[in-house]
């Protein structure tokens, strides 16, 4: 059973963590410091910008993500051919025939903060749209699943989750 975890959420946000806690203690250290000269007010922009470029991003996605998937469970199993979503406790029913399409939405370059926050949308007849975001599990596995459905990739620079 795959939930919103701590270790899944540590593993998503280690860089964006780890650029926040080098970069925020010596801005800190500016603010403390008396008048600033010119060349000190553009090195603290410029090393704001690059701190809160990085990391902001990924933690508006990741916020993004936990609001959309903290209620969520999944019991994927593929060996057993078993897949089945939860939402709020309550299991959702589908079979393979009940999925229309799915898109698997990936970011386009694989090197930022950001890259690995990812979702899969499965469009059921029914007209529900069942979204798994990647504070769930790795979605690979889960899209090589369901590549016999109606399988779309698709790739954004900022992945956020579209109905």
């Amino acid at each position: 059973m795959y939930r919103v975890s701590f270790q899944r959420q540590v593993a998503l946000l280690f860089w964006p963590l780890l650029c926040l806690s080098v970069g925020l203690p010596f801005l800190v250290s500016f603010l403390f410091a008396g008048a600033l000269s010119t060349y000190e007010l553009v090195l603290l922009l410029l090393i704001s910008a690059l701190v809160l470029g990085f990391a902001g991003p990924a933690l508006l996605l990741h916020l993004h993500y936990y609001l959309h998937n903290h209620n969520t469970e999944l019991l994927f199993e593929p060996k057993q051919n078993v897949l089945e979503v939860y939402q709020d406790g309550q299991r959702i029913p589908f079979t393979r025939a009940d999925i229309n399409k799915v898109v698997y939405a990936r970011c386009t370059s694989r090197r930022l903060f950001w890259s690995n926050y990812e979702y899969v949308q499965l469009h059921l007849q029914s007209g529900q749209i069942l979204t798994i975001t990647s504070l769930l599990l790795k979605l690979n596995p889960l899209a090589d699943f369901l590549r016999n459905t109606h399988l779309e990739s698709r790739q954004y620079l900022f992945c956020t989750v579209r109905s």
